[in-house]
């Protein structure tokens, strides 16, 4: 054969091999509603394992993405759902929206931080629960006390001061509210859990269409308490907000951040890999870096301004039961509170 025959069929198998090898590279639609600045670092560490997925991130809060998804449900067009409520996670469950898979790390995963069906239709990553950011600087200034408990939140002396997520758009959100109901009563819209919001209603500022603003807002001055979760409220205070952390001593409300693969998806094998990384150790790692409580036992490291018995201060949570009952809880809240929402974007 002659040399420059030989280099041009050379050159063409090389083409074909690299064609071939772009071909396998597979995309990801991820639906999620994880910070922003928590993507780089999980994308980072999973590409690294699995170069050849790329993940395209849809992300908005809870609620957002929660609405979508169900809008969705004809047409879906995620592969994986990834820090997502499981609260919403149990709707989509009940919706038969989610392909059940068990994660090859599934064994190392809490009981209670995951769908006990087998193989689960969802499991946990983290827990993200309630911590109030309260402004010290600006609570000086207005002769402001820093509260204790939720009832205290009710006092005179707070009104116009608080901010709070609203729950048909924030997990956050919706997770304080599954929690007043759950430790004062709900009684289809007549119980103690509903006079306590209506109480802390007189109190509010704004409710906020995301679980971090209200944090931002109370760093910066503009309230004194933003009602908000451990993650936002560690990192603010990390980079200098002038704020204490405050955990109401009756019970703090909570939700899991939690992962499934959407039924249908056409990338099931790429959703699988991505699956048993999100369950993997090197990944509950990166989680423990910004939540006090991770799906898989003694990972976590202490978190600053966190108290170490946090995890037992947890109120119970039952999600399908949280599932079931979504639409009449925000229907009662919406009804009640919303003319305080900020507008949405």
């Amino acid at each position: 054969m002659r040399p420059i025959l030989r280099t041009l069929i050379a050159g063409v198998t090389l083409g074909l091999a690299a064609s071939g090898a772009m071909a396998q590279k597979t995309t990801l639609t991820v639906y999620t509603a994880l910070e922003t600045d928590q993507l780089k670092a999980y994308q980072e560490a999973f590409n690294k394992v699995q170069p050849n997925i790329e993940i395209k991130w849809v992300r908005d809060s809870t609620g957002v993405i929660t609405a979508k998804l169900l809008a969705e449900k004809g047409n879906p067009q995620a592969d994986a759902i990834m820090g997502v409520a499981a609260t919403s996670m149990a709707l989509f469950d009940r919706q038969g929206m989610l392909q059940p898979y068990a994660p090859l790390n599934l064994d190392a995963i809490m009981s209670q931080y995951r769908d006990r069906k087998n193989p689960p239709a969802w499991w946990g990553m983290d827990v993200w629960g309630t911590t109030l950011c309260f402004n010290t600087v600006e609570a000086a200034k207005r002769g402001i006390p820093k509260p204790e408990s939720w009832r205290d939140l009710t006092k005179p002396v707070y009104k116009g001061q608080i901010v709070m997520p609203n729950p048909a758009s924030s997990g956050t959100g919706f997770f304080k509210v599954l929690a007043w109901l759950q430790m004062f009563g709900d009684d289809g819209g007549k119980g103690g859990g509903w006079k306590y919001m209506d109480a802390l209603h007189e109190n509010i500022a704004q409710y906020t269409h995301s679980g971090s603003r209200p944090c931002n807002m109370a760093g910066s001055g503009e309230f004194v308490i933003g009602m908000s979760f451990e993650y936002r409220a560690n990192a603010n205070k990390a980079r200098g907000a002038p704020i204490d952390l405050v955990f109401p001593k009756e019970g703090l409300g909570w939700d899991l951040e939690a992962f499934a693969i959407h039924k249908g998806t056409k990338n099931l094998d790429a959703a699988r890999k991505l699956a048993d990384w999100a369950s993997s150790k090197d990944a509950m790692v990166l989680y423990g870096k910004n939540f006090a409580i991770t799906a898989q036992p003694g990972v976590a490291p202490p978190l600053p301004n966190i108290p170490k018995d946090y995890e037992s201060r947890l109120v119970k949570m039952d999600f399908y039961a949280a599932a079931d009952n979504r639409e009449r809880i925000l229907a009662e809240w919406n009804k009640r509170y919303s003319a305080k929402s900020e507008p949405r974007r």
